[in-house]
């Protein structure tokens, strides 16, 4: 194998590792927001939390698909996270737009708990993933 083609299946390890370990954070931090709205105000709203937390979850999961393509090119690279970062909030609006149309006994402060939960973790874990995993 090539140097050229070591640094690149690094690049894709090291990547699967980071949003593995993202996609860890928020489906926890989404069960974490669902049992205390179901502890609080019921299953209506732990389901609510559920439904808004795995839209933020499966959006960034196939956003995620989108960002690992490989590339060597700066244009690309870029376009790849603009299409993932697209793909994510199409997918995160037609699960929310189905979940709205769907579920009538949705409770919505739930709801936006887990989306905002698992958007906020999405971030936290990035940024604290440990430096050893980021390194190529």
């Amino acid at each position: 194998m090539t140097e050229e083609q070591n640094s690149k299946s690094g690049l894709t390890t090291s990547s699967n590792k980071v949003f593995g370990k993202m996609l860890q954070w928020q489906l926890s931090a989404t069960a974490v927001v669902m049992v205390i709205a179901l502890i609080v105000s019921g299953l209506h709203a732990g389901i609510s939390a559920l439904a808004g937390g795995l839209s933020v979850t499966v959006g960034a999961f196939f956003a995620s698909k989108i960002a690992q393509r490989n590339s060597n090119e700066a244009a690309t690279i870029l376009v790849n996270l603009l299409k993932a970062e697209a793909v994510k909030i199409i997918i995160i609006v037609v699960l929310l737009f189905i979940t709205f149309k769907l579920y009538k006994q949705l409770v919505p402060f739930a709801l936006i708990a887990g989306l905002a939960a698992a958007a906020l973790f999405s971030g936290a874990a990035m940024s604290k993933l440990d430096k050893t995993e980021l390194e190529i």
